[in-house]
């Protein structure tokens, strides 16, 4: 099958572990070996990945620098982190492949509408995690949108709806070659059209599940693989009576009955993958990969109906 399969931010860097480039190694390492054992099982893959927690830490390290230096903007963070995990993900998957496995990560831009109602308000979370009283003071010192993310707050940035993915054509030539594509990182690089046809970055952060659901669409995927640090989608998660979803129907699922910092894009993803493409998406842990395709793990997303199968 031909699979694009989405690493989450923290399917890569744990919650709460230090953003080191050690433990984003051997993180990234781990996730290497289940996406081996996705290629040795037959299958050809497309690889994204989030970039949440990295390019938030850039934007901090940035307005930590000299004051007279103007910030860089988002869309070069999400280019260097995009560069950074690629390479991360490419030489550790290489170590897994037998020799001669052909790999490349490519910087990809994703056209955005520059009137799009979420550069009024932002909602993507980005960056370290904070208590209350810091992340306010972080708010009045920087100007930054800060929201709450589970229990703690991180910075919230404008996350625009994925339009076009402007190195479409080079990343099917790759992927027919025989190519594992790293591509559309962190939801790719924001830009929009200019007036005259060219085209410029935009200080946003794209959801990297809506990039990778639209990547899948055009790159004829025979299924979307959402992967995260949480085993399935549940029910009333947290709770004690939480309910793990084993299999949903495409109308089984309002993306509203999950938080909007965590499992609402996947589901929204996939959901809008399965209705577009009539394949099946899927939603489980980094390390469960394949039983998530045997379907033995992880949720699955896809059928008509709003049949809902609980895994016992």
């Amino acid at each position: 099958m031909r699979l694009v399969v989405a690493l989450g931010g923290n399917a890569l860097l744990k919650r709460g572990e230090p953003m080191t480039a050690e433990i984003q190694r051997a993180n990234v390492r781990l996730a290497a070996a289940s996406l081996a054992d996705l290629v040795a099982a037959g299958h050809q893959i497309v690889v994204t990945h989030g970039n949440g927690p990295q390019v938030g830490l850039l934007a901090l390290q940035s307005a930590a620098g000299p004051k007279d230096g103007a910030a860089y903007p988002l869309d070069i963070f999400g280019a260097e982190s995009e560069g950074m995990i690629g390479y991360l993900i490419e030489q550790e998957l290489g170590n897994h492949l037998p020799a001669g496995a052909l790999l490349a990560t490519l910087l990809t831009q994703i056209r955005v509408d520059p009137a799009d109602p979420a550069f009024r308000h932002p909602t993507k979370p980005i960056g370290p995690v904070y208590d209350e009283a810091t992340a306010r003071r972080i708010k009045a010192d920087r100007g930054w949108t800060v929201a709450l993310d589970g229990d703690r707050w991180r910075r919230a940035v404008a996350s625009p709806e994925p339009l076009e993915i402007l190195e479409i054509r080079v990343i099917s030539l790759l992927v027919e070659r025989g190519v594992v594509v790293i591509c559309a990182g962190g939801g790719g690089i924001p830009v929009v059209m200019r007036r005259d046809g060219s085209f410029a970055g935009v200080e946003a952060v794209i959801d990297k599940d809506r990039a990778s659901n639209l990547l899948a669409q055009q790159l004829g995927a025979d299924m979307l693989l959402l992967l995260t640090d949480i085993d399935a989608v549940y029910l009333d998660f947290g709770k004690p009576g939480a309910r793990q979803i084993a299999r949903a129907g495409i109308g089984a699922l309002r993306a509203d009955q999950f938080a909007t910092g965590s499992m609402r894009p996947k589901v929204e993803a996939a959901t809008m993958f399965a209705t577009a493409v009539g394949r099946p998406a899927a939603i489980g842990r980094l390390e469960d990969a394949a039983a998530i395709l045997r379907g033995d793990a992880g949720t699955m997303i896809g059928g008509a109906g709003s049949a809902l199968e609980i895994r016992s």
